[in-house]
């Protein structure tokens, strides 16, 4: 059984079969509408329905809580139409402005940043460019129909490569293979751009927020803005465990250094070393204290889905954050996730 998904305040229509999320469904339709994770982890494909029912699917309640679902709200990468529904869409593009593409790549270099970040570098196809947008990601395409998701690092006017940023993960189906047995010119096959995880039209001062290797689509971002002379106040907090992995701390620092109205902010959780000058303990209560009005501003937080859960909560709680002004990118690690390991 197939019902008609409306999508306002564009007026899109497209068909979403029982058994497929709406988030899918819009894709296959060639619409791009917001989406992250797609695993319900980060928020970002949050919409309001306005008419009809759906079926939340497993929709998180640390993502969607039981208010919202009672108030509409459905997140599209989980929810299924048990009827024709109308939804309001943020934005809405079609997937023919930047197509999605499989395509050939051959790994260029392997840096070890960190003991357990690589920083890969896959060289594309000669004259075929690939477009996208920074902060957007690419599968993986592997053996056995498994997917692997990693953020793009480099800015979108450098075409001739990809830059990811790899974090091991112990047993990890691919990442294991990155540190253990990858080579140069080895030749693995990519799909993408995806993701809505991108920069938004505005002229709000920016909270990027970064925890790990969520600093990979927020450099790409910054690289962007800093290449397309796009000036707005940024403060960039990069939390992580212990010092090594803020593993390009001194590029952010260098951005501080270099770009006007630029503040970075790293933040070390557990093992600060013993002259460390900096913050210390959660990223997310470091940008409150900092930050205790978030009202004109716009969030792009990319991390652990935990750091992403309660960064919503409380700076919406706390700090009068509006919901539309945070986007979000949740790395999972789940076996049946595009974003695992």
């Amino acid at each position: 059984m197939s019902f008609k998904v409306t999508l306002q305040p564009t007026g899109h229509q497209f068909p979403a079969a029982a058994d497929s999320t709406i988030l899918q469904a819009a894709l296959d339709a060639e619409l791009i509408i917001p989406y992250g994770c797609k695993d319900g982890a980060c928020g970002s494909c949050k919409a309001r329905v306005l008419s009809g029912q759906i079926d939340h699917g497993r929709s998180p309640l640390t993502t969607l809580s039981p208010t919202e679902r009672e108030n509409g709200m459905g997140l599209m990468c989980c929810a299924h139409a048990m009827s024709d529904v109308e939804v309001e869409c943020r934005e809405v593009r079609r997937t023919t402005d930047i197509p999605i593409r499989k395509l050939p790549c051959r790994v260029q270099s392997l840096v070890k940043a960190a003991d357990d970040v690589m920083i890969v570098s896959v060289k594309l196809p000669a004259n075929d460019p690939f477009r996208f947008m920074a902060g957007q990601y690419v599968d993986f395409l592997l053996a056995g129909g498994k997917r692997r998701s990693f953020s793009i690092a480099n800015p979108p006017l450098q075409t001739e490569a990809l830059e990811l940023h790899v974090r091991h993960v112990e047993g990890g189906f691919f990442t294991q293979q990155v540190f253990s047995s990858m080579k140069e010119r080895d030749i693995l096959r990519i799909e993408g751009p995806l993701g809505g995880f991108y920069l938004h039209d505005s002229d709000k001062p920016i909270i990027f927020l970064a925890g790990g290797t969520g600093f990979a689509p927020i450099k790409s971002i910054i690289e962007d803005m800093t290449a397309r002379g796009i000036r707005r106040p940024i403060h960039f907090y990069w939390g992580s465990r212990d010092l090594a992995g803020l593993y390009q701390h001194e590029l952010a620092q260098g951005w501080a250094r270099e770009l006007t109205d630029f503040h970075y902010i790293p933040v070390i959780s557990d093992k600060p070393p013993a002259d460390w000058q900096g913050r210390t303990g959660f990223v997310h209560d470091a940008v409150m204290a900092d930050h205790p009005d978030l009202s004109g501003f716009e969030v792009y937080a990319c991390g652990a889905p935990a750091m992403i859960d309660a960064a919503r909560r409380d700076f919406s709680a706390q700090c009068r954050l509006h919901g539309d002004a945070f986007f979000a990118d949740a790395f999972t690690f789940s076996a049946d996730n595009p974003q695992s390991a």
